[in-house]
């Protein structure tokens, strides 16, 4: 097989490991349920996904790190196990009724999976297409953004049938698919012939760490991760609430259906957002979209603070979800072109951990305010984001365009 269609059958691989480990995304599907059945507060379950995400970022950047040592394949097998893992331990938990464990479970065993699953086919495609770097990377995180889709539209709907009312089979269910075809993907996962793996890229990354540069990136990345992860984490109950003020007659479950129909669609957005902003940004710069995307974002948060329509609150969080997923598929090329290829993995990785921290911060303050502040939660929690949006934008005009290859 030429190297040429070998590269883009990786791609392709990477592609389908992001879109079963992009599943979490879909957690807002389960949060009410969660809630009802079990009688935990949205702060105890959104601690959950929160822990899933912190884990992630985490996990990514220690994965940067051991990549050079021990290569693409192993790392994303590692991450696809724990991560199906993961569900199977929160299927134990539910069975039990142990908020603990479903903590531990889908929260550190599976978010260390989803972070060594997730850093290694983004910095794998990069080192096979150096000359399509935004395009591909985007692609690929591409598949982490439809991942709600495929599990708020497909896998949790199916078991769901198959088990009413059964939880903790559910999500048993959902860890032996995604874990099943993770594995299958990551497989597939290798390094380019010509790519000779470097372990002194811990050493010399360490100094960049701690660079003015570097911790600009973090805090722009932190600034746009933690607005539209509160916005995931419960866009479903936000899009309930707005459609019983609208209309109280609205059954639960036609309420439940319209909050996985907006995940399901919102999760189009954002894996769009990955390849379409990911692909711009060769022409724009990456610094150049960040700054877009932030200010853009400024206005869809000031509006939803303004809006009682639920079409139009679907709108923009849409809208919302694409730059959201521009992001992740931005930051990869950023680093890359503003660290270089030998520095890539580890800083990459590094840079993850501002999802990680994105994770706790956007969902438990979202949580709180919905605990404590009942009807007036939403209007809080739009303007703290429009707030750190400008933050974020401000602190994009201090960062400099720099490019290495």
């Amino acid at each position: 097989m030429p190297a040429s269609a070998n590269r883009w059958l990786i791609a392709g691989m990477g592609t389908l490991l992001q879109l079963c480990l992009g599943s979490v995304y879909a957690w807002s599907y389960f949060q009410k349920p969660l809630v009802d059945a079990y009688g935990w507060s949205n702060t105890q379950v959104a601690w959950t996904f929160s822990f899933a995400i912190g884990f992630l970022g985490v996990a990514a950047a220690v994965g940067g790190v051991l990549l050079p040592k021990f290569g693409p394949r192993k790392l994303a097998v590692t991450g696809s196990l724990l991560y199906g893992l993961g569900y199977l331990l929160a299927a134990l938990a539910l069975q039990w009724k142990s908020l603990p464990l479903l903590w531990l479970g889908y929260g550190v065993v599976g978010g260390i999976g989803l972070g060594l699953g997730y850093v290694t086919p983004v910095a794998t495609a990069a080192k096979w297409f150096p000359d399509k770097k935004g395009l591909v990377t985007g692609m690929v995180v591409m598949g982490f953004g439809f991942g709600a889709l495929l599990m708020s539209k497909v896998i949790a709907p199916a078991l769901d049938a198959a088990f009413p009312g059964q939880l903790p089979k559910v999500f048993a269910g959902i860890g032996i698919i995604v874990g099943v075809i993770g594995l299958a993907a990551a497989c597939f996962l290798r390094n380019p012939p010509a790519a000779a793996a470097s372990l002194a890229g811990k050493e010399k990354a360490l100094p960049q760490i701690v660079s003015r540069q570097f911790v600009l990136m973090w805090l722009v990345f932190f600034c746009n991760i933690v607005a539209g992860i509160a916005i995931i984490s419960f866009q479903s109950p936000l899009l309930q609430d707005l459609w019983k003020k609208t209309n109280p007659l609205l059954s639960p479950a036609t309420l439940a259906a319209y909050g996985a129909t907006l995940i399901a669609i919102s999760s189009v957005f954002n894996g769009l957002g990955r390849f379409s902003w990911g692909g711009l940004s060769d022409r724009l710069g990456q610094l150049n979209t960040f700054r877009l995307m932030l200010a853009t974002q400024v206005i869809a948060f000031v509006a939803l603070m303004l809006t009682g329509n639920p079409w139009v609150f679907a709108a923009l969080i849409c809208y919302i979800l694409l730059c959201y997923g521009g992001g992740f598929g931005v930051m990869p090329s950023f680093v890359l072109n503003t660290f270089g290829p030998g520095l890539m993995p580890v800083l990459y990785g590094a840079i993850l951990t501002a999802w990680s921290a994105g994770g706790i911060v956007g969902p438990q303050v979202v949580a709180w305010l919905k605990d404590r502040h009942g009807a007036q939660a939403s209007g809080h929690a739009f303007a703290l984001g429009a707030i750190l949006l400008a933050v974020g934008f401000v602190l994009s005009l201090l960062c400099r365009n720099t490019a290495k290859t």
